[in-house]
């Protein structure tokens, strides 16, 4: 029978070390990031309906020669991408 080697006390002394680092620094989430992913989607996609219906409304409230609908759903697709770009930013996506 062969025997189990005996661990000495650095080396049981380096793992638990590097246990620590691990639990204290888990690194990036695979479900954090498609997290992000759908926050920075809805973070579009609202503004961007949100300017759809009220330019619908004001085509038909207040017509124009331009389309209200179409300036309100780029308008929504600008502030949709600025509120993305803050998240971004904020959650660390510059590292």
């Amino acid at each position: 029978m062969s025997e189990k080697p005996d661990r000495s006390a650095s080396d049981i002394g380096a793992r638990a070390s590097r246990m620590k680092a691990a639990r204290d620094d888990p690194g990036p989430s695979p479900l954090r990031g498609i997290g992000t992913f759908g926050v920075i989607g809805w973070s579009i996609a609202v503004p961007t309906v949100g300017g759809a219906f009220l330019g619908l409304w004001l085509d038909r409230a207040a017509p124009q020669e331009f389309s209200w609908t179409i300036a309100l759903i780029l308008g929504g697709v600008f502030v949709g991408a600025l509120i993305a770009w803050g998240w971004i930013g904020r959650e660390g996506g510059g590292k």
